[in-house]
């Protein structure tokens, strides 16, 4: 893979209470996350979930109702020469069909103040070189995707906020932009990658930022998702309380679905057990429930609890 230099200044991404209201609709709902640099993170959640509403407002495309979102401690817009810091691709594409992919590099670098030579760099990095000169018109939306990232990496930035890359690459195409972010985090870059796919993003990133109708359902490194999906116990016991504070003492996440019945993520039955007969709780039902990392995006993304209000958020 080409090579690409180190960014000299590497810095977390932080979104602090965020609400963006249009109107009677609220898209994002007080949310709160960081990013850390030399890491990808996934944004993930359905169309609709308020991800590109928090990008837009995250590169001051838009003013948020409250809340913060900064790059470094600074917003966007007050970031001195900001695209040789933070490069960004949205899901919308604006490209003259006529112009030729390096003319409208060419473009972006003199607006940019780079080097020409940089225009080649990048062309390599991202597969287009053998493509150069062709009209843009002309690309796959595959090949559009891979120019709009080519775009963004010209200034060499220390962050990248990518909005639903893989839309449009095939197989081949999904597994060389993963590829290319592992090289890019691996220099110390910020990246937040949204998308609507977990099972794509699941081989990608190291953290996840789950959203569902603008509101944060869970944050962490993708081990939290992945111990949770892998294993969990389903009990019903007429001690659902006193269960639930010992299981969360065990350093279980313990989850109330109403009446006697209680969910404890991440717990076996060798490790559940014990601590139940110790502790003297009566128990009616033990069950082992196994769920794969879609079932568990979905119930994140869809459930409502007993008084339909969106499930709690699961954190590192």
């Amino acid at each position: 893979m080409t090579t690409v230099n180190a960014p000299v200044h590497a810095a977390s991404i932080e979104v602090k209470g965020l609400t963006k209201r249009f109107g009677a609709v609220t898209a994002v709902d007080d949310l709160s996350f960081t990013v850390e640099p030399g890491r990808i993170t996934g944004f993930l959640g359905p169309n609709g979930a308020g991800k590109t509403t928090t990008l837009r407002i995250l590169l001051d495309l838009a003013g948020p109702t409250s809340g913060s979102c900064t790059i470094g401690g600074r917003r966007y817009r007050d970031i001195p020469d900001p695209s040789r810091h933070v490069g960004a691709v949205l899901e919308a594409t604006n490209f003259h069909p006529s112009r030729r992919a390096r003319a409208h590099l060419q473009m972006m670098a003199i607006e940019a103040g780079v080097a020409s030579p940089r225009i080649d760099a990048v062309l390599a990095l991202v597969g287009l070189t053998a493509d150069a000169r062709r009209k843009v018109g002309g690309y796959s939306l595959g090949m559009r995707q891979r120019l709009q990232l080519a775009g963004a990496l010209l200034g060499d930035p220390s962050v990248l906020i990518l909005d639903e890359p893989s839309n449009g690459l095939d197989p081949q195409g999904i597994a060389w932009l993963r590829d290319l972010l592992r090289h890019l985090a691996a220099d110390g870059r910020t990246i937040l990658v949204s998308s609507h796919l977990l099972a794509e993003m699941a081989q990608t990133v190291d953290d996840v930022v789950i959203v569902s109708k603008g509101r944060l359902r869970a944050q962490g490194p993708l081990s939290i998702l992945t111990t949770r999906a892998q294993s969990s116990m389903r009990v019903r016991t007429p001690e659902v309380d006193r269960l639930s504070e010992i299981a969360r003492r065990a350093g279980f996440a313990p989850r109330q679905l109403g009446g006697d019945a209680l969910l404890v993520d991440g717990a076996t039955p060798e490790a559940l057990g014990p601590l139940i007969a110790t502790n003297g709780v009566v128990v009616h039902e033990l069950v082992q429930v196994s769920q794969d990392l879609e079932s568990l995006f979905l119930e994140l993304t869809t459930s409502m609890t007993t008084d339909g209000q969106p499930v709690p958020a699961v954190t590192r």
